[in-house]
Parts: structure tokens; C-alpha cells; sequence
């Protein structure tokens, strides 16, 4: 069992929660989320609000807060192999109680397949809010060229601009 190292990303603006499944070793390694250097999601988050890509930790924080964007995962531990989400077994769910009390959580998005699963099963029961998911960044998501996540996830700029 893998406990989830990375507490909960946001502040009493963030408008939107973006949840992924589970972070990455690259992630627990840096401490922070989308740490894998082959993870589109700094890219992608980039585009969309016309901004320079973050090269580390305090910048992506930086883009968060001034778009209002909140992070964390569905999942608080679980059995994984690496960083594969088809791996995971033994669930336990963050609760996303924190975030939605001390924010105006205005949409919920999840990044990928399995985050978005995951998130119907624990998480969605409790806080009665559906989400919105959208194509994973993740480099094993092959299938779509950054193009496309980047137009996948305008949805996003609805609730940040």
C-alpha cells in the first residue's frame, strides 16, 4: 500500500478541482502533481491560459493560483504498480470535503479514464457533484496529440477566465 504523499493543492479562490487518480513516482519524487517530464498537463494548462510553461514546483503553483485552479487525486492510498493506473487495487478515497468547504468549487474535471472512474465510485456519492472528464495527459494516453488535449480542455476557461 502506497500512501498519497502530496496534500491537496488550493486556496479560498480556486473555482475548479482537477482530479487525477493517483500521482506519478516522478511526482512523489518532486513532491508536487504532473511531475513526469512527459506529462502534458503543464502544456496543456499553459495553452490554454497563454502563459509560459512552468519548469518547476513554485511557477506551476504560481499558474494555479492566478487561474483559481485547484489539484489533488481521488485516490488517498492504494496498491499501484509504477505508474500505472490499470494497476491499481485497494482503494481508499481522498475526501474532498476540505477543498469544497474552503473554496468556491464552481466544477469538478478529472484527467483521464481511470481518475474520472474512480472519481464516480468513491468520490461522487459523497459530494453530489458530477463531474466533467477530460482526455488524460498522460504520456500513455498516445491517442491524443497535444492539439487536441489542448481543445479537449477548454472547458476549463469557462470557470478560470
Amino acid at each position: 500500500m502506497i500512501q498519497h504523499p502530496i496534500p491537496p493543492f488550493f486556496d479560498a479562490s480556486s473555482r475548479i478541482l482537477i482530479l487525477g487518480s493517483f500521482p506519478s513516482p516522478a511526482s512523489r519524487e518532486i513532491g508536487f502533481y504532473y511531475g513526469h517530464k512527459q506529462n502534458r498537463f503543464w502544456k496543456v494548462l499553459s495553452a490554454l491560459y497563454r502563459a509560459e510553461e512552468p519548469l518547476d514546483v513554485a511557477e506551476r503553483k504560481a499558474l494555479l493560483l492566478r487561474h483559481h485552479v485547484a489539484l489533488w487525486d481521488v485516490i488517498a492510498s492504494c496498491e499501484i504498480t509504477g505508474a500505472s493506473d490499470a494497476s491499481i487495487r485497494n482503494v481508499a478515497a481522498n475526501d474532498l470535503s476540505a477543498i469544497l468547504a474552503g473554496a468556491p468549487i464552481k466544477m469538478i474535471f478529472t484527467n483521464g479514464v481511470k481518475a474520472h472512474s474512480l472519481y464516480m465510485k468513491y468520490s461522487m456519492p459523497h459530494t453530489g457533484i458530477k463531474d466533467t472528464a477530460l482526455p488524460s495527459t498522460s504520456p500513455a494516453n498516445a491517442a491524443f496529440r497535444l492539439e487536441d488535449l489542448i481543445k479537449a480542455w477548454q472547458p476549463l476557461l469557462e470557470y478560470t477566465e
